[in-house]
């Protein structure tokens, strides 16, 4: 990854954690991604604390849709949703949008 890329991502996602916090009853929903594989958390940001995660070693779609089952077995309800300064497109919006009908809500 170019250095340029690289340091426009975490200006992006600098300035969106910025405005959003997870807390007990509504964590941080935050998801990564790679050309490998794609992975997200639930995380409580009061405490500090992972809820729970999921990481699957397929960098497609597929994966990220794998994800979103691994993570719906551990929790679903109210989250906010940090696409972690990657843009809300393929992978990311997949992902975001198998969660819903999984009954995640953000």
């Amino acid at each position: 990854m170019s250095s340029k890329k690289y340091n426009l991502r975490q200006r992006r996602k600098i300035r969106i954690r910025s405005q959003i916090s997870g807390t007990e009853t509504r964590p941080r929903l935050s998801v990564f991604r790679s050309n490998r594989a794609f992975s997200a958390q639930l995380i409580n940001d009061e405490t500090g604390k992972t809820i729970a995660s999921a990481l699957v070693k397929e960098g497609n779609i597929e994966g990220a849709k794998k994800v979103a089952d691994l993570l719906s077995k551990k929790y679903t309800g109210l989250c906010v949703f940090d696409r972690n300064g990657y843009a809300y497109h393929g992978r990311v919006k997949e992902f975001a949008d198998h969660a819903r009908t999984l009954g995640f809500q953000f």
